[in-house]
């Protein structure tokens, strides 16, 4: 999913089983030598770059969500996978093994020592920093409604759900539904839904009157549907107690794992300080300069947030 001002984004709260909802990885998952008994996650973290340099890739976890990271005709792709790759070959590791799960299971996957980096667009929230370490922000998005042809409840935002009675469709374990609640939508006028596309869907059946996510999400679905009697509203900032939510992803690693992601964030910083290179990497996935970090956006600031 998002994924704070402009920005904010992704899922989290955990709806699949700590340890299920795990698919098998796309290629082998060899594990590092080390570990640590009955999770999988290597014994010393502060070597794991150098380990990942000696076997040549880094195991992946992704959730199946385009444009952020997803498959497409059998190969790793989206915005992340995209920067994850580029980042990871300059540091020395040639190639992304992915793991395909559900989003709410990624950050248990994570911390099993399942794969060793998430690979998804995924929000930095303070819910999730506390689980988990994140690398500095890797793009920004505000959230956005979609909603049938017409816009039949008139609704802009959350608060005129709120206001207007609307049922806002989200999906499980997304912060959108953290933003709904904040808008006074009732819980009872929150419908959580698995895919993307089950939001598109459940917009056309009148199961919901709008679904929340980020912009650039709601712009790809609709891309990716094109002709559907369905439009995506202007962008918009949720607030929850009385913060401004912006969106902001960025890849995710264990606790520990210090020193793999200050070396990830060098790279990064290379990237999301030319709006240039960033924009030639993933611009085919929808991303533009709106879509680049401000310097000024730090991760510490975001995981302190509320």
């Amino acid at each position: 999913m998002t994924g704070a001002a402009p920005f904010g984004r992704r899922r989290f709260l955990t709806r699949a089983s700590l340890l299920g909802g795990l698919a098998l990885a796309a290629g082998p998952l060899t594990a590092c030598t080390r570990t640590q008994a009955g999770t999988g996650a290597p014994a010393d973290d502060g070597k794991l770059l150098a380990t990942l340099r000696e076997q040549g890739f880094v195991r992946v976890g992704f959730a199946g969500e385009a444009p952020y990271g997803f498959q497409d005709r059998g190969e790793l792709a989206g915005e992340a996978p995209t920067l994850h790759r580029e980042i990871f070959t300059a540091l020395g590791v040639r190639e992304l093994r992915p793991t395909l799960t559900e989003f709410g299971a990624l950050i248990p996957g994570l911390l099993a020592g399942r794969f060793d980096v998430v690979s998804a667009g995924m929000a930095i929230t303070p819910e999730r920093c506390a689980k988990v370490i994140f690398s500095e922000p890797e793009f920004v998005s505000p959230t956005a409604l979609m909603v049938r042809r017409g816009n039949p409840k008139g609704v802009s935002d959350l608060k005129s759900c709120a206001a207007k009675g609307a049922t806002v469709g989200v999906l499980t374990a997304a912060v959108e539904a953290s933003y709904a609640k904040a808008a006074g939508v009732p819980d009872g006028s929150v419908k959580t839904l698995a895919k993307q596309q089950d939001g598109l869907d459940a917009l056309l059946a009148g199961r919901i009157d709008a679904f929340a996510l980020t912009a650039i999400s709601l712009r790809w679905l609709a891309r990716t549907n094109e002709g559907a009697p369905v439009e995506v509203g202007e962008a918009f900032v949720p607030v929850v107690d009385g913060a401004r939510q912006l969106g902001a992803g960025g890849a995710v690693f264990r606790p520990g794992a210090d020193g793999l992601r200050d070396a990830f964030d060098r790279e990064l910083r290379k990237i999301t300080g030319s709006p240039e290179r960033f924009v030639g990497l993933v611009g085919k996935y929808g991303f533009t300069a709106r879509e680049v970090p401000p310097r000024s956006l730090r991760t510490a600031d975001l995981c302190g947030a509320g």
